[in-house]
């Protein structure tokens, strides 16, 4: 599958990496340079591990699995070996704007047996998810280019192997495209759950609904950390909330669907300490771009919260990002959360479509879904969301929306583009995100979205 580099909106801090200060017994030896340990917080849970790929030994010394390879170029990676546990791998590079040509594939070994799995495939993305062109997150310099990250469940030993695509693809004994320079495997803990969710539709417990401790708004005023879960709401409850309690656009018609329940970053367990302490907003929120997160579709339920934990440790401390790059995130089960920290009611900017991220949210169904059928209940939570964010700033889900395009590969500059109101990654970017069998889904979507908001 061709696909792009995830790119990211840039950082006023630069990415922190973590690596085991001894190899564990009967680990192989890594010869390269090693970033020393990092002077990331002791009480901020989770860790990354960032380990430097090299050429892999010549197909003589290789087992007769691996891929035939083309004229004249080594494969980097790295050999079968013991780590620190982790539960999500991914693969990053020096250069944001430098594509990577070719396949990423791992194997890992689940933690506490000699088991090891069959090699998997990384999704990389060349460019469509980040901040736009000529944006100030975007040209920080901080940002790296990178692989969606895949979730493997508890492990303790990896292999990682890239192989670079030749220059022609009808020839597979032409001059391979370069691999991007500062390969890396990194290799995150998301740390343990914080706390115990409520069950579904269980009201959040009010004696512990808020913290004690405050975060910062770009202003440098202060307000107290979220409750755990927002409870659902019913269409009438929602609709006679005042303008500001509903962060309803001033003079917008109320065809507003009922607030679903939302888990917060707080519910989730997002460390507020691992992101960049300032929020950014747009104007509006005109569109919803639904995505898959390319992790693939083996975790339960009650793992979301962590495989979410992983991802944004990833964006923020593997990629560069400031924060995690989707507004809000689905899982299998129809559970929806809070993503990019800034309210849920607020049109906050985040790094999801690269050219549409103004005025615009990005929902991202946890899974991979080009050949796997989303769920129906996420499919279900996707609609209910939807009408509810989109109803807050006056959007028709079933509607068609003129955005200005702030660069990309389909679009360029400046150029204005006429796309549904939710619209899937693809509609903006040329990718396979959301994935072919989530992209079917999204009219039937628009059509329950619509009907939530009494349309």
């Amino acid at each position: 599958m061709r696909a792009f580099i995830a790119s990211s909106i840039g950082v006023t801090c630069a990415a922190v990496l973590v690596l085991p200060t001894a190899v564990p017994a009967g680990a192989a030896a890594d010869t390269s340079t090693a970033p020393a340990e990092s002077a990331e917080p002791s009480d901020v849970p989770g860790s990354t591990q960032s380990l430097p790929m090299s050429p892999l030994p010549e197909e003589s010394d290789r087992t007769t699995d691996e891929p035939t390879r083309t004229a004249e170029v080594a494969e980097q990676g790295l050999l079968e070996r013991e780590v620190r546990p982790f539960s999500l791998v991914g693969v990053v590079w020096n250069d944001v704007d430098t594509e990577l040509h070719g396949t990423v594939q791992v194997r890992t070994r689940a933690i506490g047996t000699t088991r090891w799995s069959d090699w998997q495939d990384l999704e990389t993305h060349n460019a469509e998810h980040a901040a736009d062109p000529g944006t100030a997150e975007r040209e920080s310099g901080t940002v790296r280019g990178s692989t969606a990250p895949l979730w493997v469940g508890e492990s303790d030993g990896v292999a990682v192997r890239v192989h670079p695509e030749a220059s022609d693809p009808q020839d597979r004994t032409s001059p391979a495209v370069p691999l991007p320079t500062g390969l890396r495997l990194e290799l995150v803990d998301p740390g343990k759950d914080p706390r115990q969710l409520p069950a579904a539709g269980a009201e959040a417990d009010t004696a512990d609904a808020w913290g004690t401790a405050d975060i910062s708004d770009a202003d440098g005023r202060t307000a107290p950390l979220e409750p755990s879960v927002l409870p659902a709401l019913s269409k009438q409850e929602t609709e006679t909330l005042s303008e500001a309690e509903a962060g309803l656009a001033p003079g917008a018609q109320p065809y507003i669907g009922p607030r679903p329940r939302i888990i917060t970053r707080k519910g989730w367990g997002a460390d507020e300490k691992l992101r960049e302490r300032a929020f950014v907003y747009t104007k509006s929120v005109k569109a919803a771009f639904i995505h898959h997160s390319a992790t693939g579709n083996n975790y339960t339920c009650s793992q979301a919260p962590a495989v979410l934990r992983g991802i944004y440790r990833y964006h923020v401390k593997s990629s560069g990002w400031r924060d995690i790059g989707y507004n809000f995130a689905v899982d299998k089960c129809g559970n929806i959360y809070e993503g990019r920290a800034g309210g849920v009611t607020k049109p906050v900017l985040g790094a999801h479509t690269l050219g549409f991220n103004t005025n615009s949210m990005g929902i991202a169904v946890l899974g991979t879904f080009t050949s796997s059928n989303p769920p129906a209940a996420a499919v279900n939570a996707v609609a209910k969301l939807t009408a509810w964010k989109l109803g807050l700033f006056g959007a028709d889900p079933r509607g068609k929306v003129t955005l200005v395009s702030g660069g990309g590969n389909k679009f360029k500059k400046g150029t204005k583009a006429k796309l549904n109101v939710i619209s899937g990654h693809r509609d903006g970017f040329a990718t396979e995100c959301p994935g072919a069998r989530l992209y079917k889904k999204l009219g039937s979507a628009r059509t329950t979205s619509a009907q939530l908001q009494g349309r």
